[in-house]
């Protein structure tokens, strides 16, 4: 989950392909639903902040299949967690290790608040600031990276997968969501990278992304 560029905390994801997620700057609160895995059809409850856009279902419905349905046993960060769709779907499909990162007071709360609902102690949250998290984490720690900057930011984009790349261990997965379709000949961090399965929802463009000559 991103924030539109206009609200440049990590953290939340701009969406407009789900109305369901659409809301104010009210800080109520809306739910979300893990579509798949042990906590099939649990429904989280997601705060309504401003800019706060989860990833659409069929989005995450899809990116999951691609992945292979269960993560039984891997190692997933998701550096702009937001409502956290990616990372608790990632754990209710097995994933050993989940680590969340989020910036905001608020919206981390809400994580701790819906992990220790599920009682998921897979999974780690961290409250900081997602690139400077990144530039800490030793190259290779995760097997899949789900990447979702805020949109907009060319620069951000960049430099956050300049920086997510070289965490994802051999044979692992790099997922990106954009504003923009991801060529990897244009992205000097990708290079050696190749897109595998990619799609558009409304605006959001998604990727998935492995370096070439692995399986």
């Amino acid at each position: 989950m991103t924030r539109s560029s206009s609200s440049r905390g990590p953290g939340a994801r701009s969406h407009q392909a789900d109305s369901r997620a659409r809301g104010g700057s009210g800080g109520g609160a809306h739910t979300i639903r893990i579509i798949g895995g042990d906590w099939k059809r649990t429904p989280l409850p997601v705060l309504d902040l401003d800019g706060l856009r989860p990833t659409p279902d069929r989005v995450r419905e899809t990116v999951f299949n691609w992945l292979g349905q269960r993560l039984d046993g891997l190692r997933c960060l998701d550096l702009f967690a937001g409502s956290g769709g990616l990372g608790f779907e990632a754990a209710s499909r097995g994933a050993a290790r989940v680590v969340m990162v989020e910036r905001s007071a608020r919206a981390a709360a809400q994580l701790r608040a819906n992990q220790t609902r599920l009682g998921a102690r897979m999974i780690e949250i961290a409250e900081a600031d997602a690139l400077r998290l990144a530039a800490n984490l030793a190259p290779g720690s995760f097997d899949v990276v789900f990447l979702d900057p805020p949109f907009g930011d060319t620069a951000l984009l960049e430099r956050s997968l300049e920086l997510a790349a070289p965490l994802v261990a051999r044979g692992g997965w790099l997922y990106v969501e954009a504003g923009v379709a991801i060529d990897p000949a244009a992205q000097p961090a990708l290079a050696g990278w190749a897109v595998v399965r990619e799609g558009k929802a409304g605006a959001v463009h998604y990727h998935l992304l492995q370096r070439e000559n692995e399986e």
